[in-house]
């Protein structure tokens, strides 16, 4: 009798249930970090100017995206992103921080031709997620989504625009959703 292929070997294992589901944009691929870092607070400004602190919310997913008014990918990715935050997903907050100007009325005029309104925008207005990236958020690529799990650490990332509203983001999002 033949050996089982090795996934087969993993599935009966158990293994696989451990791992996160292979979860891809382009050439990018969502990214296991370890040792898994606690999600600090970040002291942003929201698009109204007033400060913010943005955290972790306990039994809750949190995708934190990185972006920028310079970059074309951020065009796709913010809309697909607005629309999973919009989708009364109960177990997920979305935040995405603008990281490269301070100015609210060119961040505003860049939202203001997307379709990103159910997103949760904030300005990098303290140098937070410079901060941040340094210790929990490296900003390997642009746009960049880290996800934090219900426990409140860092799992993962995936940069570029993945289509977090395919059945591969759903599964990826499910895996952490079970993941208490």
């Amino acid at each position: 009798m033949a050996a089982p292929p090795f996934f087969a070997v993993l599935r009966i294992a158990g293994a696989q249930d451990s791992w996160p589901p292979v979860f891809e944009a382009g050439r990018s691929q969502f990214t296991v970090v370890r040792p898994r870092a606690r999600m600090s607070p970040l002291r942003l400004q929201d698009l109204h100017g007033k400060e913010a602190t943005v955290t972790a919310k306990p039994g809750r997913i949190t995708l934190v995206n990185f972006w920028a008014t310079w970059c074309a990918a951020c065009r796709l990715d913010l809309p697909v992103l607005a629309s999973l935050s919009g989708s009364q997903h109960d177990q997920l907050d979305v935040v995405a921080v603008c990281t490269d100007t301070k100015d609210l009325r060119k961040i505003t005029a860049f939202l203001g031709g997307l379709a990103a309104k159910n997103l949760a925008c904030y300005v990098d207005a303290y140098g937070a997620a410079a901060q941040a990236s340094t210790e929990m958020f490296p900003l390997v690529g642009m746009p960049i989504t880290y996800l934090v799990g219900t426990s409140g650490r860092v799992e993962g990332y995936i940069a570029g625009a993945p289509d977090w509203l395919s059945p591969a983001g759903a599964r990826l999002l499910q895996f952490y959703c079970e993941q208490s």
